[in-house]
């Protein structure tokens, strides 16, 4: 081998082997990890059972026998769901709790099963409204990208009528449990007696950030609800149902990195 080859070869970056199928789109990093263990995979002919096995670009994977490079282009799916309140933004839950992959049961494109998608970001359990699902984890990854990804529009529900100075305080920031916390925006659209209804906007993805940021000044939620990311609304999607976006709609989400 030339020396120069090998030394270039030992510095390309190796990742473990259920993250690389992820990343391509196949499986969810999980799945791998199981499929890896139950001896389905082989990277350079040989049987791998360790999900954690480093590879580099270049390496010939299969799975159950069939190169992955060889493989048909897999069909790139983007869609959006009405999250109802109640579900888990997960595969899986320990706890038994229905997750939002409920909501896909039966699910065909095309005549087609789905196959493997997964969610962009989350939702809470007790949040609802637009979630978006893919198996382009490049894209998700612009998706979710806290510089340059764009931004979500919430309504609120909270148990107070907030003020204009209170308003403004949830865009100055507060601390909560020891991290900064903010708002890009946030308006009144109505208030009743005792609650109101703000429109609060993001421009990043903190776990449970609004209920949080509303917690530092003693308010509670009551509702939450997605309805927009960027400039894609949740529009009249019904409660549980999804649809595909539009070609438009992907790109406008998230350009291609020049």
């Amino acid at each position: 081998m030339n020396p120069r080859a090998g030394i270039a070869a030992a510095r390309q970056p190796r990742y473990g082997l259920a993250r690389v199928l992820s990343k391509q789109g196949i499986c969810s990093r999980s799945e791998a990890a199981r499929w890896i263990e139950a001896g389905r995979v082989a990277v350079d002919g040989r049987i791998v059972c360790d999900a954690e096995f480093p590879v580099a670009a270049g390496r010939k994977i299969a799975i159950d026998g069939r190169d992955i490079a060889e493989s048909a282009p897999m069909q790139r799916l983007y869609l959006m769901l009405n999250k109802p309140r109640g579900l888990v933004t997960s595969a899986r839950d320990e706890q038994g709790r229905d997750t939002v992959y409920r909501c896909f049961d039966g699910a065909r494109i095309e005549g087609k099963a789905l196959g493997w998608i997964a969610p962009v970001g989350r939702l809470d359990k007790a949040s609802e409204g637009l979630l978006l699902f893919t198996n382009d984890p490049q894209w998700a990854a612009r998706i979710t990208d806290p510089r340059h990804g764009p931004d979500k529009t919430y309504h609120v529900q909270v148990d107070a009528i907030p003020d204009d100075e209170l308003l403004a305080k949830l865009v100055a920031g507060a601390m909560a449990e020891g991290e900064r916390l903010c708002a890009k925006s946030a308006t009144l659209l109505r208030a009743g007696e005792k609650n109101a209804w703000l429109e609060i906007v993001l421009d990043e993805g903190r776990n449970r950030q609004i209920r949080r940021l509303l917690g530092a000044f003693d308010i509670n939620v009551l509702r939450l609800l997605r309805v927009a990311i960027g400039a894609l609304q949740l529009g009249e999607l019904g409660k549980g149902h999804w649809r595909e976006l539009h070609a438009e709609e992907v790109a406008a989400l998230a350009p291609p990195a020049e």
